[in-house]
């Protein structure tokens, strides 16, 4: 799975925003609000990857997760992002 085309991680004012652009616009107009983690999950959705890769390399980066808890928070996280249109 990974980003569709036409959706773009902004930095403003200090806050990790995602927004359409292009013809995304089209059939999502609002804009979502993400944290260091979410950004971080962002950024490993630019190319395909799965679940327990990105579990993985979160765990492998934030030393006070562990395997289980990466997996679930990245499950409902993705499902969001599904559930908006914006994975593919």
């Amino acid at each position: 799975m990974k980003i569709k085309e036409g959706f773009m991680l902004r930095n403003i004012a200090g806050n990790n925003v995602v927004v359409a652009v292009g013809k995304a616009t089209l059939d999502f107009s609002g804009m979502i609000t993400l944290n260091g983690s979410g950004a971080f999950l962002w950024s490993l959705l630019q190319n395909d990857t799965t679940i327990d890769e990105m579990a993985l390399k979160m765990c492998g980066t934030y030393d006070d997760v562990n395997i289980e808890t990466a997996t679930n928070d990245i499950t409902e996280f993705v499902t969001k992002l599904k559930g908006a249109g914006i994975v593919e």
